[in-house]
């Protein structure tokens, strides 16, 4: 029914190579550099200043930038007043690879429960006020209407849900669709059709605000880590 769909067969365009990003993590494993860094997030310092701060020996302090420069985290340059002076700065974007650093292509996303009325649905309109990637929802058994709870949490946080009945996934999904199971038993049945999976506990089935504010809230989070990853196709 569906069309496999496997992570690595997505068209990955890294931001910085997993080499690049290791050297990075390697030379911040290191107490003094790591110090050094949290420093110069305030601003440049001089070498001299550094070593003062941190009470290190100048030879020491000399291993620590070298190791900082070559894993691209910061740069030193010459002080256009006292020749004699050089400056260490923190390079630009140094911290950007430090993250999860692939990025994966998608023509649209599509965010699938079961009955693709309540998690699949707040996840949708989540996505569009985070991403111009276009998004949709559906349900492997869809339900007659949107859950109440999903409105009136929606209503709340000031997030616009369509009020529209539940789809079927049938049909739906296709070549460059980024699929996203929202509930556990979605992913069981779709098996490796989906690209990725959230396992976050059905609000309907507990029906309180408090299970639909955990459910928002969990998505929220996932859906704002997710949408820097992915590019349009």
């Amino acid at each position: 029914m569906f069309t496999s769909v496997k992570l690595e067969s997505m068209n990955i365009e890294l931001h910085e190579s997993l080499e690049a990003r290791a050297l990075k993590h390697a030379a911040l494993a290191d107490a003094g550099r790591l110090r050094i860094v949290d420093l110069l997030t305030f601003g440049d310092l001089a070498s001299g200043e550094l070593q003062a701060e941190l009470g290190m020996a100048s030879n020491l302090l000399a291993h620590h930038l070298r190791n900082l420069e070559e894993a691209g985290l910061v740069d030193r340059h010459r002080s256009e007043g006292d020749r004699r002076r050089s400056y260490v700065s923190l390079r630009p974007g140094a911290f950007e690879a430090l993250i999860a650093g692939s990025a994966l292509s998608a023509r649209r996303v599509i965010f699938v429960c079961t009955a693709n009325s309540a998690r699949s649905q707040l996840a949708t309109a989540l996505w569009k006020t985070v991403s111009g990637i276009p998004a949709v929802s559906a349900g492997t058994h869809p339900a007659d209407a949107i859950a109440p709870g999903a409105f009136d949490i929606a209503a709340s946080k000031s997030l616009d849900l369509p009020d529209i009945a539940p789809r079927s996934l049938d049909g739906l999904f296709a070549d460059g669709d980024f699929l996203v199971t929202v509930c556990d038993a979605a992913r069981e049945e779709l098996g490796d059709a989906a690209s990725t999976h959230w396992s976050i506990a059905d609000p309907v089935r507990d029906g309180t605000r408090a299970a639909f504010e955990s459910a928002y809230t969990d998505l929220r989070r996932r859906v704002t880590e997710l949408a820097p990853r992915l590019i349009a196709a």
